[in-house]
Formats: structure tokens, C-alpha cells, sequence
């Protein structure tokens, strides 16, 4: 393997000394792994019981907290699993008043709302990456957003080439720009730290951060938890939610065994032989909501002593050079998690959290539940559901993964009110005003199908209509 390869390639696209000592950092880890990249079941305690959101006590909250966060939303992706070329955030989402709304919308109007209540201007941040800067902050301008005190709307992402299996940078000649791509959201520290960015937050005010995902519609201001956090003595606290056995993939909060801090553990890194102990929600009962709340002046205390790069543990990302295409070249992405930062704070806690504020959307079938009648936006702009008990969604992904053949087939969302569960197997295009109810199967007969306006569709299928 050569660095130096990859640092040329760099410089030659003019990237930053930062970004290149950051993507240093993670090519070394690269090179060194020696197949035994592990958190063991035998060197971890999993996480006992946390406090939670209902244990809070909401008339003791202080305002003073929330109008002394800066939120900060990562955006730095284009839903290229969803086969998207622009911001994920800019795809609709929710409806209200008749107006199609999108992530951003959303978002923006959330922080305008609590800005109006608390009567402060608490500033809100998206981590870009050069793939989503210009749609984002041309979308921010119409909605007439803006931070007070100079505070930046952006903060850009760094960028890495993508690799060969063998560390050789990938070529990709019919699209360059597909060689490249973001350094993983656990870069947001290094960004934090190179754009000089916590000194102005202290500078005006600004004593907590709130970090969270722009697919997370849940991740809304809240004065009571910015309140609980503030009176806290951590520096940084996670937002944590109850497993269910739906819940496989979300990264376990477990305390090392030798230091006694908290750390997380995603599951690319459970040894083949504890997936058993990583799989039991009895045992290990929280997931990472990936809503990170953070003390400014703690934060920058630890960035200046690592002079900016954190030594997290490396994920090692392999995914095909064009997102869109399996068949094209394979290569290898660099990445971390930001959740990882738990372990750098010996004051860290975690607060278990209802799921109403953990909403992502990550595939079309959450796309799928969140556009439809389930949820509704409140006049706060949250989207809110009776019981957050959501029906399970699976598409064929044949059909519904990539977002444009997943408008063509379900331009209007059927309704969910009645639904306990959802599977459409094959090629179903729906009209309007279709209603799902019980464990709703569509089954696959090697054939275009339509479903007509008006049409009830349960456990055996399209019922007839009259």
C-alpha cells in the first residue's frame, strides 16, 4: 500500500493540508489492520440502565440551555443508495397545508419555531460535503434562514479518494468525481476543529452542541433535554433508544472492561462468534440514535490536545466506484463514526430517548411510512404518529429501491392506518386513495400489476371491488 499515492492525487485536486493529515490518519489505520479489528464480547460490560427522557421532570426545564445550543446537521449526503444525485435532505418528505415539504424545510422550520418561543436566535449548522454545499444553502436562502452573529450557515466536510482493495487509489474515468467521496460523519471533529469554528461558538455565547443526522426528523430542539444536559456534570451525551428485535443494525453503547468508559460498538466490529451476545436485546438493550449533545468547551479542550484527529476505530466502508451501479468497479471508503467520540470523555452518560425522536430514513421503505398517513406535521413542525408502533415495510428492491422508479410506481402513499405490516413482492403501480389493512402482501406473478384507485389491499391481496 502507498500513502503517498493517495496524498498526491490529493494535492493535485487541491485539498487542504487538514483534510490530507485526517485521511492520513485513516490510511494508516488501513494499512496496519491485521484482521482482528474486534470489540469482544470477554473485554465489555453492556450498558445497565440509563436515565430516561420520561424520568425528566419538564417543569424544572431552563430555557437559558436551548438558547445556548448550536445545532449542527449532517448533510453531507446525496441518498446514493436511493439512487439520488442531490441532497437527500432536498427530497419531499411531508405534507402540510397542501405544500410539499422536504428534510430541509422541515428542519429550518423547526429551528425558526423554537427561535420564535425562546425569543433567541440559537444558530443551526449543516456539516456539507462540495456534492451537497450549493442545492443546500440555495434551498436555506428561499426559506430567509440565517445564524446571527456571523455564525456560518455550512461547515464543509472533508474528502477522500476511494480505494482499490489494495490501497491504490480507484480510477474512475467516465465520472472522476465518483473517485471521491466524504470521510464518514465521525470527520465532523477534525472539520469542528480545522474551520476554527467552537472559538466563535464560545465567542457568542454558544456553550452546547447539538450533532444529529438531517434524515432524523426526530432529532427536533428541545428544552427539556438541552436542560438536562446543561445541569449534568458530562461533557457529551447520547441519545439512546430501546432495542427491538427490528432493531439489528444500530451500534451498542458497552463499557470497556478496563478503563471503565463507555464505547461504542458498532456491529461490523462483533466478532463472528459474539454476534450472539451482540443480538440479544436483553443483554445489550440500547442503540445509537446518532443524536450527540456535547459541552463546547469540553469539546475543544480534547480537540486542541489531539490536535484535531481523534484515533477512533476505522470502518472500512466497501461499496462499487458508481453507488448506483453493483456491477461497477469495487472499491473501498475510509470512514468513522462520530459516536465513537463517547470514549473520549471519561464524563460521558447516555439518555434513553422515545422513538419519536429517532425518524431516519435511510431507504424507501422508511420513505414509504413517513410520507403516509401515519404521520402528520404538527404547527411545531414535528412529525408526530398515534403510537410510533409503525407497521414494517419491505419493497422489492427490484422495483422500489432507487427513489424515481419508487415515485413512478407509488405516486400517491397508500393509507397505513389499518396496516400491521407490509410486503409487495414484483411490479405493483397504485392509484389513488388505496388502503392497506392487517399484514398487507402483494405477491410476485412475473407481470406488471396496477392496483385501482379506491382499492382495499390486505393479507391476500387486492380485494375486489365493486
Amino acid at each position: 500500500m502507498t500513502l503517498q499515492e493517495c496524498v498526491s492525487k490529493m494535492r493535485a485536486q487541491g485539498e487542504r493540508e487538514s483534510e490530507i493529515d485526517a485521511f492520513s490518519h485513516l490510511f494508516r489505520a488501513f494499512s496496519e489492520q491485521d484482521g482482528d479489528h474486534w470489540i469482544r464480547e470477554e473485554d465489555i460490560e453492556p450498558l445497565g440502565r440509563v436515565t430516561s427522557i420520561r424520568d425528566i421532570v419538564s417543569e424544572k426545564a431552563d430555557p437559558s440551555a436551548l438558547a445556548s445550543t448550536a445545532f449542527i446537521k449532517l448533510n453531507g449526503g446525496l441518498g446514493t443508495s436511493m439512487g439520488l444525485s442531490a441532497p437527500k435532505s432536498s427530497l419531499p418528505v411531508a405534507e402540510k397545508g397542501g405544500e410539499e415539504l422536504t428534510f430541509l424545510d422541515v428542519i429550518v422550520r423547526q429551528i425558526q419555531i423554537a427561535r420564535q418561543r425562546l425569543g433567541a436566535q440559537f444558530p443551526l449548522i449543516f456539516m456539507d460535503s462540495l456534492h451537497t454545499s450549493s442545492l443546500t444553502l440555495a434551498e436555506v436562502e428561499k426559506l430567509e434562514f440565517s445564524n446571527p452573529d456571523r455564525i456560518p450557515l455550512e461547515i464543509l466536510q472533508n474528502r477522500e479518494p476511494k480505494l482499490l482493495a489494495n490501497g491504490q487509489p480507484a480510477s474512475w474515468p467516465k465520472n472522476p468525481s465518483l473517485e471521491w467521496c466524504p470521510m464518514g460523519h465521525g470527520d465532523i471533529f477534525n472539520v469542528l476543529y480545522t474551520s476554527g469554528i467552537l472559538p466563535l461558538l464560545l465567542d457568542k455565547g454558544i456553550k452546547y452542541l447539538f450533532i444529529s443526522n438531517c434524515d432524523n426528523l426526530g432529532a427536533r430542539p428541545s428544552t427539556k433535554i438541552a436542560s438536562y444536559f446543561a445541569s449534568s456534570p458530562a461533557s457529551f451525551m447520547m441519545e439512546v433508544a430501546r432495542r427491538t428485535p427490528s432493531d439489528v443494525k444500530g451500534g451498542q453503547i458497552v463499557r470497556d472492561k478496563y478503563s471503565g468508559r463507555l464505547m461504542l460498538r458498532e456491529m461490523s466490529q462483533v466478532a463472528p462468534e459474539d454476534m450472539k451476545f451482540a443480538s440479544d436485546i436483553s443483554r445489550h438493550m440500547y442503540f445509537n440514535t446518532n443524536n450527540l449533545w456535547i459541552k463546547v468547551e469540553d469539546l475543544k479542550e480534547r480537540l486542541d490536545e489531539a490536535k484535531g484527529v481523534f484515533d477512533f476505530p476505522l470502518i472500512v466502508n466497501k461499496k462499487t466506484v458508481d453507488p448506483t451501479d453493483p456491477s461497477s468497479l469495487p472499491v473501498v471508503q475510509l470512514e468513522t463514526a462520530m459516536g465513537s467520540i463517547i470514549s473520549k470523555f471519561p464524563a460521558s452518560s447516555c439518555l434513553e430517548v422515545d422513538r419519536p425522536r429517532f425518524l431516519p430514513v435511510k431507504t424507501t421503505e422508511d420513505l414509504f411510512v413517513m410520507r403516509s398517513n401515519r404521520f402528520h406535521l404538527t404547527d411545531l413542525y414535528e412529525m408526530e404518529d398515534g403510537d410510533y408502533h409503525l407497521p414494517r415495510v419491505i419493497l422489492d428492491k427490484r422495483y422500489y429501491k432507487l427513489v424515481s422508479d419508487f415515485d413512478k410506481r407509488i405516486p400517491s402513499i397508500p393509507s397505513l392506518a389499518a396496516a400491521a405490516s407490509v410486503k409487495i413482492e414484483g411490479d405493483w403501480t397504485f392509484g389513488k386513495d388505496v388502503s392497506f389493512f392487517g399484514n398487507v402482501l402483494l405477491k410476485d406473478n412475473r407481470k406488471k400489476n396496477f392496483v385501482p384507485d379506491g382499492s382495499f389491499v390486505g393479507d391476500r391481496g387486492v380485494e375486489a371491488t365493486h
